[in-house]
């Protein structure tokens, strides 16, 4: 499985903007603010004179894939596409790891916990303003803390039991026996009803 992979059809897309191009010249890659939660993912072209030694060259056919070293470890699994609709065409680029580093499979439970949390949970919350941070994990039982718009909405506990347990029971079946609410919520003037 390679780091990056681009379908075929934003392969024949970049192929057809690069032949407009200055001969030698590339695609790179680039996430800005890896690692964060505001971490954005790019493609631009990439002219003979600014590629860097550190990059790594990933190549296709007909052209390849610049990236830097920073970006790297954060493009894991992350995938190219170009699909061609009746409002026009569009590129779509998945880094589910552009916000956090992919977790090795035997990194402590507590890491790839919170990786979960942040790589699928968290962009899910993100749409109601919510997100969750993981405190502990207690003999089996991970300890969340809701905040933002999950903070004091009357949803939150059926959130927790339908959605984000299920989920990491799903993901850790051998390793976690459930989910605790490490706040008591609290309704105050910045909650969704």
């Amino acid at each position: 499985m390679q780091h990056i992979s681009i379908t075929p059809a934003a392969q024949a897309h970049f192929k057809k903007l690069l032949a407009h191009q200055e001969d030698g010249t590339n695609i790179r890659i680039f996430v800005v603010n890896p690692g964060t939660p505001s971490a954005e993912c790019g493609v631009s072209y990439c002219p003979p004179n600014a590629v860097e030694d550190s990059d790594t060259e990933i190549t296709f056919d007909g052209f390849s894939a610049m990236i830097d070293d920073i970006s790297f470890p954060f493009l894991e699994d992350a995938e190219i596409d170009f699909a061609e609709e009746e409002l026009g065409s569009q590129l779509t680029l998945k880094a589910p790891n552009a916000k956090m580093k992919k977790v090795a499979d035997d990194a402590p439970l507590i890491e790839r916990v919170d990786y979960v949390i942040q790589t699928v949970i968290n962009p899910q919350l993100a749409s109601h303003g919510g997100r969750i941070t993981l405190i502990d994990i207690d003999d089996g039982i991970a300890i969340l803390q809701f905040g933002g718009g999950c903070n004091g909405c009357s949803m939150a506990d059926v959130t927790m039991k339908d959605g984000v347990e299920k989920e990491l029971l799903r993901q850790f079946p051998d390793e976690l026996k459930g989910t605790k609410d490490a706040t008591e919520h609290k309704a105050g003037e910045h909650s969704y009803y």
